[in-house]
């Protein structure tokens, strides 16, 4: 069994990832009909963490826990916590991930994490927009590789900002290979626009499938 793995910590912009753990745990849109890749969060403990929003989450399992053989996709949320050392056993889990050509998906303060353990100084990535990695990781060494872009994905690995959340599901949901092209072209440009053909289009996508 894979799962998508979701890393909780205290801060984490709840938001960030609602597009794409709703799509992968509930596979509505999947073009294997009944299938879904069902999301586990990981925490640094198993002591419930508060979203900015208020929320609370109690996390499914430590990063002692996970297991590489198992991850379909870390992602990684913004936070304003980052900069804490208890977090540094998922960045190591995240650079093995990398190592070993599994995926990872990065947004917003996620960013600048992978960025202050060296992971971004040789792979093509974005953040919040030029030069914010600089101001915020003083051990960053990337900026040849900065692409001012809403979103890039570099092989197994996806950077955002803040306000990719949309863009970042897209993108996974692509590298995984769970919706068909038309549907996930549908889904994007239905959410991204709230055009209702686009709607009616992602629901023919699905008549299609069944």
């Amino acid at each position: 069994m894979k799962y998508a793995y979701v890393y909780v910590l205290d801060t984490m912009a709840d938001w960030e990832l609602g597009w794409v753990t709703a799509q992968l745990n509930s596979g509505q849109y999947f073009k294997t009909a009944g299938s879904r890749l069902p999301v586990r969060t990981v925490g640094i403990s198993k002591d419930p963490i508060t979203t900015m929003g208020g929320m609370t989450i109690l996390p499914d399992l430590t990063v002692d826990e996970m297991s590489v053989d198992t991850s379909a996709v870390l992602l990684l949320p913004g936070a304003n916590t980052w900069q804490d050392a208890k977090h540094l056993p998922i960045l190591e889990k995240a650079k093995e991930l990398l190592d070993t050509g599994s995926l990872v998906a990065a947004i917003c303060g996620a960013t600048t994490a992978l960025a202050d353990r060296g992971m971004l100084d040789n792979r093509p990535h974005t953040s919040n927009g030029p030069g914010y990695l600089e101001w915020s990781c003083p051990a960053y060494q990337g900026s040849a590789h900065y692409q001012d872009e809403k979103i890039v994905t570099d092989g197994n690995l996806i950077t955002t900002g803040s306000a990719g959340g949309l863009l970042l599901a897209r993108e996974v949901i692509a590298k995984l290979d769970v919706f068909r092209e038309e549907t996930l072209e549908a889904w994007y440009d239905y959410f991204s626009t709230g055009d209702a053909r686009h709607f009616h289009a992602l629901m023919a996508t699905m008549q299609v499938q069944s």
